[in-house]
């Protein structure tokens, strides 16, 4: 390998991120006991939230949209406005959430940074994944910062652009097989998975991946064994 960037996937795999959405979920469904069942509760907001994508792109502003959507939806627009109320302030509680980075991150970060250009490629809303990266305490680490409405094979087509370099100088290093690896593939870069223990649905990829250019490690820490 030839490389002289390497980008890292933000949430789930420099920090913590998925766990609030799922403690938050489970204080939906509590709110929400009286009017369906867990699963079709479950069902409804996955299937609003995939819908809104387009809409709102990804982050926690659309989640508490979808949730609010969800919640009139299931109860047929006869909901108290006092659980709307506790929506809004779940999604503000998971907003002002601390940042609490993954183990072996900085780790990683100090042993690659004078070998490497390192950048953050990321999705989803720019304010707060910019508040994020402020309260992480890593941003000095970074030679650019690149926030995307969707990670697609055209977006990384532009972040390698703007980078200057070719396909095979680039490695991504993330916990999304489907956001983080198989378009960085298709591009001709190098993609590391670093798997986490909670993947939201959408996320989650059936087949096996099988390329050349593709590693899956178990910890963050063993990618400086191969760089």
């Amino acid at each position: 390998m030839d490389l002289k960037v390497i980008a890292f996937d933000a949430d789930d795999t420099l920090w913590v991120n998925e766990p609030y959405f799922r403690e938050t979920e489970e204080r939906f469904y509590e709110l929400l006991a009286n009017y369906a069942s867990r699963h079709e509760l479950e069902q409804e907001l996955l299937s609003i939230e995939i819908k809104n994508l387009a809409i709102y792109g990804y982050g926690i502003k659309g989640f508490m949209l979808s949730m609010i959507e969800t919640a009139l939806k299931i109860s047929n627009n006869m909901l108290n406005i006092k659980v709307v109320d506790e929506i809004v302030n779940l999604g503000k509680q998971m907003l002002n959430q601390p940042i609490e980075l993954l183990e072996g991150v900085e780790q990683v970060l100090h042993t690659l940074k004078d070998k490497y250009r390192l950048v953050v490629a990321t999705k989803g809303d720019l304010l707060d994944q910019e508040r994020k990266l402020k309260k992480s305490g890593i941003s000095h680490y970074f030679h650019h910062i690149e926030i995307m409405s969707e990670k697609d094979v055209e977006n990384y087509k532009k972040l390698i652009k703007h980078l200057d370099v070719a396909p095979t100088e680039l490695m991504m290093i993330g916990n999304s097989l489907k956001s983080d690896i198989l378009p960085v593939l298709e591009v001709g870069s190098y993609g590391v998975h670093v798997p986490y223990h909670t993947t939201w649905a959408h996320e989650i990829i059936a087949h096996q991946v099988e390329n050349e250019r593709f590693r899956s490690v178990a910890k963050i820490t063993e990618v400086l064994d191969f760089l």
